[in-house]
């Protein structure tokens, strides 16, 4: 049932005040350098995403964008940052002392990606819906920043919450340009997800076991 009340002008600003808050938290955790703030601002992140999702879906009648938040809660906000924590505390890693690139620098970049985000969408944004225009730009931001996060960071974990920010921003891109796609589909990106977020943790258990240290430059030394 969409809201009467609301007019699709106030409401496209609704959901884009949710899609900034998602682009403020990739920030953070850019300018992040412990292990287990990263994980509660990847929640924070995933949290802002299910109820902008939930907020698309109540404004425009399309119910399985409710399933898709209700999923988001459960994977992104609990069962992932679980399992990525207890990761941390068996690894007994706090902090990424060492970085590719650091922190002002990144924020730099990050920033420039937003603008480079800002001018591909601009010449596409006219033709979108409405009440999700302005979130495209921000999504290909996230996922951009999300990918220089990827490079910029050496630990294992801070990679993995970098990919998974990534999927949040393509989530958040398949919300705006077609208000979801088939619930198929969100299931298996979901459970591929989960299953990607799982085998990460053995990887880096199996990483700190041989080399001491979930600093992937590492995997360089392995040799046949």
């Amino acid at each position: 049932v969409s809201m009467s009340w609301l007019t699709p002008h106030i409401g496209s600003q609704m959901v884009d005040v949710g899609s900034a808050m998602l682009l403020l938290t990739c920030f953070a955790v850019v300018a992040q350098r412990r292990l287990s703030a990263c994980v509660d601002l990847f929640a924070l992140q995933s949290l802002f995403l299910a109820m902008t999702a939930a907020f698309v879906a109540f404004l425009t009648g399309t119910p399985h964008i409710y399933l898709a938040a209700a999923l988001t809660v459960v994977v992104k906000v609990i069962v992932i940052p679980f399992v990525l924590r207890r990761v941390i505390e068996r690894l007994n890693v706090t902090r990424e002392l060492v970085m590719n690139v650091n922190v002002p620098a990144s924020l730099l970049i990050c920033g420039a990606l937003v603008m480079v985000a800002f001018f591909i969408t601009q010449p596409i944004i006219p033709f979108g819906h409405l009440l999700t225009r302005d979130s495209l730009a921000i999504a290909l931001a996230i996922v951009l920043i999300g990918f220089f996060t990827m490079i910029a960071r050496q630990k294992a974990v801070t990679q993995l919450i970098a990919f998974l920010v990534m999927e949040n921003g393509l989530f958040l891109g398949a919300t705006a340009a077609t208000y979801g796609m088939p619930l198929i589909v969100e299931l298996g990106v979901f459970f591929d997800v989960l299953v990607a977020a799982l085998i990460a943790g053995i990887y880096t258990n199996r990483l700190q076991d041989a080399f001491d240290s979930v600093d992937t430059s590492r995997l360089s030394e392995l040799k046949e």
